[in-house]
């Protein structure tokens, strides 16, 4: 076989190449299909240097990886702020001149377990997964043979506690929300659209004459074109909106979307006594209050764009009065 473990608990690849006996070890593997992998990369490496096509791994630098990641974020992605943090982070860690082959597993894992010290394992998460996707650009570019986050397990979540909004908790929010956030969060329990989708709204996909709002693929997290339905009550606020500029919720001062609302939202949710409530629970408020009032859940599955009712299934809570109800079927059976 040419991947093999010896009794020091190692794994290593032993083959030939065009003639050339290759032996090494492959660290940080920890299984058989571990250890396979990197043997294809040392595979790959061997033809490469063999038909001259090969830059050694020991010469390019991690500043080379990021900056190739940070140019896809800014084009591809909505939260490049948040990418180039982490990758600040990184040069923090590891500096922006070391060589990629000196990023191993095992110096990764000792960064989780450093990170895991301060943050929660979903946080620690979201680091891994951007490096993965440094690597994985790399891989993809013939930078690197090997993305060394195929050797790193990611951490266990802890699910969040979905919450939703009650009537007296949603009155009791209203009081303290700031002026201009009180239109967001409508919208928000009107439709069930994402922060994002909400904040980025155009008018001119607002179309008040047959009543709906058009989310287009590129900016759902599905990837597909959504219609949502406009109802009386956000029909009479969005008639009552000035349009100062193109954008439905504009801060008045720059005419562009509100950058952040979590600091404003929070305050009030604080001062209304409203616990463990972010601004995505709203959403998880529609669902269940479109199933309390009888909504099928295919129906609900459609207003949230979710690609998998699997995953609306998640937002829907029933209340304590739906239970009663439920639980008072079973009297006719005594």
């Amino acid at each position: 076989m040419s991947v093999y473990k010896k009794p020091n608990g190692k794994w290593y690849c032993q083959f030939m190449v065009k003639g050339e006996r290759i032996h090494k070890l492959l660290d940080g593997a920890k299984n058989k299909q571990e250890a396979k992998e990197l043997e294809d990369a040392e595979r790959y490496k061997a033809r490469q240097r063999q038909n001259g096509l090969t830059v050694s791994e020991d010469t390019i630098l991690f500043k080379k990886l990021a900056n190739i990641f940070l140019n896809y974020s800014k084009t591809n992605k909505k939260d490049y702020k948040r990418d180039e943090a982490k990758v600040n982070l990184f040069y923090k860690e590891w500096g922006k001149d070391i060589p990629v082959s000196k990023i191993t597993p095992d110096r990764i894992e000792k960064f989780k377990a450093k990170m895991l010290e301060h943050y929660s394992n979903a946080y620690v998460n979201r680091y891994l997964a951007c490096l993965k996707t440094i690597f994985n650009l790399a891989v993809k570019n013939q930078l690197v043979s090997y993305n060394p986050m195929k050797s790193v397990k990611m951490l266990k979540e802890n699910n969040y506690k979905i919450r939703y909004l009650t009537i007296e908790e949603e009155a009791e929010l209203f009081k303290y929300l700031p002026e201009h956030l009180k239109p967001i969060v409508i919208c928000a329990l009107q439709t069930g659209l994402r922060k994002s989708n909400i904040l980025n709204l155009r008018w001119e996909l607002v179309d008040l004459d047959f009543r709906f709002i058009e989310i287009l693929a590129q900016q759902n997290k599905g990837h597909k074109v959504i219609k949502i339905p406009i109802s009386d009550k956000l029909m009479e606020l969005l008639i009552s909106l000035p349009k100062i500029s193109e954008y439905v919720f504009a801060n008045p001062e720059t005419g562009l979307p509100y950058r952040d609302i979590s600091e404003g939202f929070n305050n009030a949710c604080n001062k209304a006594g409203i616990d463990n409530f972010r601004f995505h629970d709203l959403r998880h408020t529609v669902a269940t209050r479109l199933v309390e009032k009888g909504v099928d859940i295919r129906t609900v599955q459609e207003i949230l764009a979710h690609s998998s009712i699997v995953t609306t299934q998640r937002y829907m809570h029933p209340t304590p009065k739906r239970k009663l109800e439920a639980i008072e079927v079973l009297n006719s059976y005594c």
